[in-house]
């Protein structure tokens, strides 16, 4: 199960007047995902990075059934839940959390936003898409209150189908986020620049 361990960079959350979670994917560290941050309009923001424990989220891949995946997927789940109970109690509102990730990092940032859903500041999400051998849309309720999202993934990946991808997407738009996805042929599993300034101009520029 994993252990409640946070890296931090930017502001200080007692003087931040936003916060962005930043979520690693399989096999990285939370400093990593954090190294992004310099690509981002993000004057205001205090960081916060989890990292997984032995550097992964959970053991399988995100479309296995997910009992398969447990206790360790609940486990990262609750991690997140904790992080924005934290940020809460520091007098920062949900409206002023922001969510990244990459890979399964951002399979479990969609998973936690939509479970959770309200009205975040922004979500982002680099080729991702909602756990499970299925999508289990009894897992969802709630509304996002024109959120914004954005997914970007490269068609094919290696990890993520675009059907997922678009699946999610739909989920999402049903729930009300303002969802804008992008697909790009033959990109790799990687972040390229358009994902970034796509981030930049739909997220944080929307402040």
């Amino acid at each position: 199960m994993h252990q409640k361990k946070n890296f931090t960079a930017g502001k200080e959350l007692n003087e931040a007047k936003k916060v962005l979670v930043m979520v690693h994917g399989r096999g990285a560290f939370a400093e990593d995902i954090l190294s992004l941050a310099g690509y981002f309009n993000l004057k205001d923001f205090a960081l916060i990075a989890p990292q997984a424990t032995s550097n992964t989220w959970y053991p399988y891949s995100f479309l296995m059934p997910p009992k398969q995946n447990e206790p360790w997927l609940s486990s990262a789940l609750d991690i997140l839940s904790e992080v924005v109970e934290d940020i809460n109690d520091a007098g920062i509102v949900s409206e002023q959390i922001y969510f990244l990730g990459f890979s399964q990092g951002a399979c479990l940032t969609l998973e936690f936003v939509t479970r959770n859903a309200r009205k975040w500041g922004g979500v982002i999400a680099f080729t991702g898409g909602l756990i499970g051998d299925k999508i289990y849309t009894e897992n969802y309720s709630g509304g996002f209150m024109n959120t914004p999202v954005f997914i970007g993934s490269s068609n094919p990946d290696p990890h993520v189908p675009v059907e997922r991808v678009n699946a999610t997407t739909i989920v999402l738009q049903n729930m009300h986020a303002d969802v804008t996805t992008k697909i790009y042929p033959g990109m790799g599993h990687t972040i390229n620049k358009d994902e970034i300034e796509q981030s930049n101009n739909l997220i944080f520029n929307q402040q």
